[in-house]
């Protein structure tokens, strides 16, 4: 396996594990917080695939699937076009509300560009520097382990909500 299959290969895991996340979660449940303070598994799902679509996206020079393809219209969330989620207000967080259908479709889209821009890469374009003024630099290659670490890591903590939250998505903190 390349450098850059191995790469492919985990990012072509994260849609499936959002999909499990979010089956059969209507909005109103998957917005649901486990905890004041905590991410919904809206915002995780859909925070998930606009890091990978804004970070991908500046490593190919292209426009992120969010506004390219209408994603952002389709969302009609109340942020600005180029919002992702870094360092986002706690209160902005409960705004992202969204179906599980609208999600993973959008995640979907973002992981076929995203394996597509894999598929050009060579053992010898990751390593190349993209970001000098750290240290140590960054290269290609670590920015896309960085993005897949996050990805997974949201991955495993919108499982855990939906495990918190019952297997409905709100049933168990007697919300309903």
């Amino acid at each position: 396996m390349t450098p850059a299959g191995l790469l492919a290969d985990g990012f072509g895991r994260i849609p499936a594990l959002i999909e499990r996340a979010v089956e059969g979660l209507d909005a109103r449940a998957l917005a649901a917080r486990p905890v004041p303070g905590a991410n919904s598994i809206a915002w995780l799902a859909w925070h998930t695939a606009r890091g990978q679509d804004a970070w991908v996206g500046d490593l190919d020079g292209t426009e992120p699937v969010w506004t390219a393809a209408g994603w952002f219209e389709l969302f009609a969330l109340p942020f600005p076009p180029d919002e992702n989620g870094f360092g986002m207000a706690d209160g902005d967080t409960t705004r992202v509300v969204a179906s599980a259908e609208l999600l993973t479709a959008y995640l979907r889209a973002v992981a076929e560009r995203t394996l597509g821009y894999l598929a050009t890469l060579s053992a010898a374009d990751l390593d190349d520097i993209i970001d000098a003024s750290r240290t140590p630099a960054v290269s290609r290659g670590t920015r896309l382990l960085s993005i897949l670490d996050d990805g997974l890591q949201h991955c495993g903590q919108a499982a855990y909500a939906r495990g918190i939250l019952g297997g409905d998505g709100i049933r168990s903190l007697g919300v309903v």
